[in-house]
């Protein structure tokens, strides 16, 4: 593939049929030859988005882990980790996976089985999830089929205080 760039200033006349001769260029710089090696390298070509590293650590299937996990990035579990996560990107538990620990996440999709308190901007339970605790988000999608063992607050935000009240068997006290 061919790249090149027409200038109006680098176009000579079309000279009459019969007296044909071309003209070179001055304005664009030497092409190397075969023989030597051009000096300065090629500009790169620019594109118009930047590229964006998304960075992502795995726990892969068949992998045990215990500790905790903290930064910043996204962590995706499909073995079995035993520890606190607090991540600023997203955290997902894949179908198969255990996770026994607190989460703290911008987004978490659980596919496996969490046992511990999750809080995060936006939580998904697919229908392969289990969660067995406590869950605190904004947003939250449960998909049919999921199961969950614990209290659930979500779409207070963080201005709104939540007012807990305490169980009872209907008798006034």
């Amino acid at each position: 593939m061919a790249l090149w760039r027409d200038n109006a200033s680098n176009l000579a006349a079309v000279p009459p049929a019969g007296n044909i001769t071309p003209k070179i260029s001055t304005d664009a710089p030497p092409r190397p030859s075969p023989e030597r090696p051009a000096t300065e390298p090629a500009p790169a070509p620019t594109r118009a988005k930047e590229r964006v590293e998304v960075r992502e650590s795995l726990i892969s299937a068949g992998l045990a882990i215990e500790g905790k996990i903290n930064g910043t990035g996204n962590v995706r579990i499909a073995g079995n980790f035993k520890g606190d996560a607090n991540v600023d990107g997203n955290l997902s538990i894949e179908p198969g996976a255990k996770h026994h620990g607190e989460v703290r996440a911008g987004s978490v999709t659980v596919g496996g089985e969490l046992t511990g308190n999750i809080a995060a901007r936006h939580i998904d339970i697919t229908s392969t999830g289990v969660v067995v605790g406590d869950v605190k988000a904004d947003t939250i999608t449960v998909a049919s089929g999921s199961r969950m063992r614990g209290h659930v607050e979500f779409g207070w935000g963080d201005s709104a205080p939540v007012r807990h009240e305490g169980k009872g068997n209907g008798s006034a006290s």
